[in-house]
């Protein structure tokens, strides 16, 4: 531009600033199309899985899958022992999904009112702050708690509808002939119903939460208000993790009053399998595969997921560095969600097209390698992500990196090689999530050596059996601490807590696959019931059975990513706790009586919450097993299964599961949600870092050691069911019923393959049956409580500073002893 035959300087600068200014709208687009695309794919291509599923018919005749037909058809006189055992698959499948729709309605109510409650209260407790009284503040975190509540309840209810959806015709794909393509349509289709979830929940929560973000930009400047931005969207994350509270609990409590009590008064009172169509509680057993294993871990994952993104925002808008790049780079930890989302949705492919299942050995191999593709996926992925958002250093605090690091200060909070850093924090999280499934897999699954030496055990009795599933339980928690300490140090080491988010992440980044093969198990459960109630020939339920087998091992993987991603969120939230009050600045001394003695309440609080849930569970399967014995008197001939009786009381049982979790899920969730907000307000800042340093270290290794614990003793009894155990035992003479003896006087001993009914099946199915509330109620509710404790804290932060500068309404003294 010439002006007088010069150019105008003011011109030019206004020219450069125009251009820097839509370099930036540009960046900040890209960054937003990065986000949103691959939310609005990963609900997309759950619609495309969904319609895939609905295209399996109920009917063997090839027709249309309509509600007219199906109540034509249902009209119809059908006969034969066939087409009745295929009515009766119908008729299951109904009652099974409207017991799930009457769970969640009675739980999404109770829910609500709780959102609405609490988050009405939040306004005014949030709203004060160290400067007096911020509405403004409380009304917006008020907002996004019932927001991401919302959102957990309706992934929760995607979840629990498309697995009572699929379950049947996961059933009838077994059905098929040849024998290969029964393998491959069953598989594919209780992959695809978990997958369904997995999607939907990994793009509705990721776009929910980017549109939460966009619509608070109004009320905040980003460059001087997004330490308040951020902390308005973290109660997003607890809004989630709250209903996931409810989920896992009153999920867990409803599911194993079912299944204890079904097989107490199958096994035990009448003898039965519990599955067997006499038997009043297998409706309300099957309905709780669902409750527990798909809307209970649903919320959980999804909790991690906002927990950690949120804890990762708080962090990051600490940094004086990274709010001046910008919004893209700001936004960072979002960006490795999305990514997650097209991966998995990249590898699903292999399981279901390129490498699908033709037999029981290759199940357990097509799952794995999901899992392992996925993480090798991600782990190419993420570089260029990192490279193209991440700032080459910056300081993780108030000051710039020249100022803070350039006299020759060293501190993690110094990042140089920033692309680099993040990718290894990402990676090291994504890696150490597959090492550690993989390690669970190994404590868990009867394939290896630990399993099979509970087996073993049962020779002896239950006793046995209960010793060595519980001293298993506490050896498994080696190598996952192990690997968890790894990953908080590498992660520490290159960037600080805002390193540590990123790996909880990195872990979470997969999130699509790892739901998928969590829900796969209870589709494949309920498929084997439905085939036994039903009555359908015996190979269709051995080949249900050898899916469900490995639904148990690889859900055993999935808790583990569970419970080492919710260390990971609960160290992160922590930190950003810390961080934002500045406790760290003037030390938290373990020596300061307070921390300390609030560091044994933290580690007493898993305990005391995981003998409620377990009572609970143990109450709930006294109501049921009373309950079907009194049908078993009181109804002439369903236990004997004699024609014309009159059909067992399913609705009765269904109800005592939905009381009992409703009724005893309340006080745990009383326990987690008022003992942070009761500490921070009566003793200070310091004395909730030494609650949630506590909660964290206790509840980790006992997650670990419950969830293996019983998916020991479940595997172990597998193990018997399908005759893997060989014993020794003294030869019998067929014709006197003597002991045959050596030479020496000692008896012959002969091996016996073991088999249901056996002594060693009914010690195995004690163990089981001990271990249920462990791995299914009291191990994953665990995860719930670390994390909760930490985003209520995160949430409370400046409710706790404005009382007495932090130090409580006790004056806690801020200082150390």
């Amino acid at each position: 531009v010439r002006h007088g035959g010069g150019l105008s300087v003011a011109r030019v600068a206004a020219c450069l600033s125009s251009r820097h200014m839509a370099e930036d709208i540009l960046a900040d687009l890209m960054g937003s199309f990065l986000i949103v695309a691959p939310a609005v794919f990963g609900m997309i291509f759950a619609y495309w899985l969904f319609k895939k599923v609905a295209k399996i018919s109920l009917f063997r005749q090839t027709r249309e899958d309509d509600e007219a037909l199906l109540r034509r058809m249902e009209r119809a006189d059908e006969s034969g022992g066939e087409a009745d055992s295929y009515q009766k698959l119908r008729q299951i499948y109904r009652d099974i999904q409207n017991g799930a729709k009457a769970f969640l309605a009675a739980e999404y109510r109770m829910c609500l009112m709780f959102l609405t409650v609490f988050g009405f209260g939040m306004i005014f407790f949030v709203a004060r702050v160290e400067y007096g009284w911020d509405f403004k503040i409380g009304v917006l975190t008020a907002f996004s708690f019932v927001v991401g509540g919302i959102t957990s309840m309706v992934a929760g209810y995607i979840g629990m509808m498309i697995a009572v959806f699929t379950n049947a015709r996961c059933t009838m794909s077994a059905t098929l002939t040849p024998e290969a393509l029964a393998w491959k349509e069953s598989f594919n289709s209780a992959f695809r119903g978990g997958a369904v979830m997995g999607f939907a929940l990994s793009g509705l929560g990721l776009l929910v939460m980017y549109f939460l973000m966009c619509v608070y930009l109004s009320a905040f400047d980003v460059g001087s208000e997004a330490v308040k931005l951020f902390e308005c969207i973290a109660g997003f994350g607890l809004g989630g993790s709250a209903i996931a509270m409810f989920g896992r609990v009153g999920g867990g409590i409803y599911t194993k009053a079912a299944d204890v009590g079904a097989d107490l008064a199958g096994k035990v009172v009448a003898g039965i399998p519990e599955d067997d169509p006499r038997n009043p509680a297998t409706i309300a057993d099957n309905v709780g595969d669902n409750v527990g294993d798909v809307a209970g871990m649903g919320s959980d994952l999804f909790g991690s997921f906002a927990e950690a993104t949120c804890a990762a925002l708080v962090i990051a808008a600490q940094s004086h560095d990274l709010v001046s790049a910008g919004w893209d780079t700001l936004v960072f930890p979002l960006y490795i969600s999305a990514v997650g989302i097209l991966v998995c949705g990249a590898v699903s492919f292999v399981a279901t097209d390129f490498r699908p299942v033709r037999n029981e050995a290759s199940i357990e191999e097509v799952l794995k390698t999901q899992l392992a593709l996925t993480t090798l996926g991600m782990t190419v992925a993420m570089y260029p992500v990192c490279a193209m958002f991440m700032p080459e250093e910056f300081y993780l605090g108030p000051k710039t990196f020249v100022s803070a690091c350039m006299d020759g200060g060293v501190s993690s909070k110094c990042v140089t090689s920033g692309p680099l850093s993040a990718f290894c924090c990402v990676a090291a999280g994504l890696w150490g999530g597959l090492v550690i499934g993989f390690v669970t897999e190994y404590y868990t699954s009867h394939s290896y050596t630990p399993v099979r030496e509970v087996a073993r055990s049962t020779e002896t009795g239950a006793a046995t059996n209960i010793i060595y599933g519980l001293a298993l339980g506490y050896k498994s928690t080696i190598v996952p601490v192990g690997i968890l300490a790894g990953v908080v140090f590498v992660a520490f080491s290159l960037m600080d807590m805002y390193g540590v988010a990123l790996a909880a992440l990195g872990m979470l980044s997969n999130l699509a696959t790892c739901l998928a093969i969590d829900v796969y198990g209870p589709i494949c459960d309920n498929a084997g019931g439905i085939a036994e109630m039903a009555e359908l020939p015996e190979g269709v339920r051995e080949k249900t059975d050898a899916l469900d087998a490995a639904g148990n091992t690889t859900a055993a993987i999935g808790k583990g990513f569970a419970i080492g991603s919710a260390a990971l969120v609960s160290l992160a939230l922590t930190a950003a706790f810390v961080t934002r009050t500045a406790v760290l600045d003037r030390g938290v001394n373990m020596l300061n009586p307070v921390v300390f003695a609030f560091l044994l309440v933290g580690s007493m609080l898993p305990y005391w919450f995981s003998a409620m849930t377990m009572k609970s569970v143990g109450v709930a399967a006294m109501e049921m097993v009373k309950e079907v014995k009194r049908q078993f008197d009181t109804i002439p001939g369903l236990l004997e299964g004699a024609p014309g009786h009159s059909p067992p009381d399913h609705a009765r049982c269904i109800k005592i599961s939905t009381d009992a979790s409703l009724r005893e899920m309340v006080p745990p969730a009383i326990l987690v949600m008022t003992s942070p907000i009761v500490t921070g307000m009566f003793f200070g800042v310091e004395a909730v870092v030494g609650l949630l340093a506590g909660g964290l270290v206790s509840g980790v290794q006992l997650a670990i050691s419950a969830s293996n614990t019983g998916g020991a003793w479940d595997n172990a009894k597998k193990f018997v069911e399908k005759g893997g155990l060989v014993i020794d035992m003294p030869k019998i003479d067929e014709v006197t019923g003597e002991t045959l003896r050596n030479m020496d006087g000692t008896p012959v001993m002969v091996p016996v393959r073991q088999r249901k009914g056996g002594e060693c099946h009914k010690a195995a199915v004690v163990g089981d049956t001990v271990g249920d509330p462990l791995k299914d109620t009291s191990g994953p509710a665990l995860n719930i409580l670390m994390k909760l404790m930490a985003i209520i804290s995160l949430v409370f932060a400046d409710f706790f500073m404005s009382i007495n500068n932090g130090q409580g309404y006790f004056n806690v003294p801020r200082q150390a002893f």
